[in-house]
C-alpha cells in the first residue's frame, strides 16, 4: 500500500516517511501529511490511501523524534522551524516543488511556518484543529501528558492509557479503536515491553515555556498562508484547543478560508470521519 522512505536531514538525522502512490490518471499535486505533537505517520493510515485513490501521491512523514525517525540528541531543536527545514529537505530529495499540505495540530503549525520560510512549496493547506491562537485549556491538557515516558507490558494497558488521555476528545470510541490507536502510538520490544513511539525529550521545549497560546509570528504566518493560497480549517466540534473563539477569529482574519466542523470529536479529528472526508473531498477537488 505504501513504500518506505529514508532521508537525511541537514543536520545528519535519518528521517522516515510513508509514500502512498497515486492511482492512475492525470497528474495532480501531491499531498504531504504532517502529524501532531506526540503522534506519527500511522495517524494517516486510513485517510492517506483514500486520498491516493483519488489520484494524488501522499507522503506521510514521521517528524524527527517520532515514529521511525531518529531522535534528536539536542532537544532544543524540537521546534517548528527545525521541523519545517526537514520537510523542505524531504521535498527537495523527492523532487517535489509544490504540494498540498495537511497538518494536524503541530503539523499545522509546521505548515504555517513553511508558508513563511518556503512559501513556494505550499500550494494549498488543510489545518486540522490548529491555528495561530490556541486555547489555554487544551494546551494545559497536552502539557500534562507529553514526555512522561510511559511503558506497559500489554496492549490492553497501553489502550487504557491512550483512552485515559484522549477519551475527552473521542467519547464514542470503542475498545477496539483504542487498541488500534495504541498500536499506532506504542512499539513493542523483543521482551514484550511497550513504549511510546516518540522521544520523551520533545517535552523539553514545552517545559521551557516555548509552547505558547499565541504569538505575533504565528498570526503573521497564518495570514501569509490563508490569504495567499487555498486554505481550510477543519475543527473538532468538541475541541479544547481550537474553540469557537479561536475558530471565529481565524475566519475573520481570512474570510476566504474554507471551514468544516467534525461533530462528536475533539482535538484532533483523525480525518477519517465522514464530515472530514467530505470536507477533504471538496477541498482537494478545487486544487490542481
Amino acid at each position: 500500500m505504501y513504500s518506505e522512505i529514508s532521508y537525511t536531514s541537514d543536520d545528519g538525522l535519518r528521517l522516515y516517511a510513508r509514500d502512498y502512490p497515486a492511482a492512475s490518471g492525470a497528474a495532480r499535486l501531491p499531498v504531504i501529511c504532517i502529524h501532531g505533537l506526540t503522534r506519527n505517520s500511522a495517524d494517516f493510515e486510513d485517510v492517506a490511501p483514500w486520498i491516493a485513490a483519488q489520484g494524488r501521491r501522499v507522503i506521510a512523514l514521521d517528524v524527527r523524534g517520532r515514529g521511525n525517525s531518529d531522535y534528536d540528541p539536542k532537544p532544543d531543536r524540537y521546534t517548528p522551524v527545525t521541523y519545517a527545514n526537514d520537510v523542505v529537505k524531504l521535498a527537495h530529495d523527492l523532487g517535489i516543488e509544490r504540494a498540498v499540505f495537511i497538518g494536524t495540530s503541530m503539523g499545522g503549525l509546521i505548515t504555517m511556518t513553511l508558508a513563511v520560510r518556503k512559501s513556494s512549496l505550499v500550494a494549498a493547506a488543510v489545518l486540522n484543529d490548529v491555528g495561530p491562537a490556541l486555547s489555554e485549556r487544551g494546551l494545559s491538557r497536552i502539557r500534562g501528558y507529553t514526555g512522561k515516558g510511559e511503558a506497559f507490558t500489554s496492549w490492553q494497558q497501553a489502550a487504557a492509557y491512550i483512552s485515559g488521555i484522549n477519551a475527552v476528545a473521542f467519547p464514542d470510541n470503542s475498545a477496539q479503536e483504542w487498541e488500534r490507536w495504541a498500536r499506532r502510538a506504542f512499539r513493542e520490544d523483543r521482551d514484550g515491553h511497550l513504549a511510546l513511539r516518540y522521544d520523551p525529550n520533545i517535552a523539553v521545549p514545552i517545559r521551557a515555556n516555548k509552547l505558547k497560546a499565541t504569538s505575533l509570528a504565528a498570526h503573521f504566518a497564518f495570514r501569509r498562508l490563508a490569504r495567499r493560497r487555498p486554505t481550510m480549517l477543519i475543527r473538532g466540534g468538541l475541541s479544547d484547543l481550537i474553540e469557537a473563539e479561536q475558530a471565529n477569529a481565524m475566519r475573520a482574519a481570512a474570510p476566504r478560508m474554507q471551514y468544516a466542523e467534525v461533530p462528536g470529536v475533539g482535538h484532533a479529528p483523525m480525518l477519517s470521519e465522514p464530515a472530514a472526508l467530505e470536507a477533504l473531498r471538496s477541498f482537494l477537488a478545487s486544487v490542481d
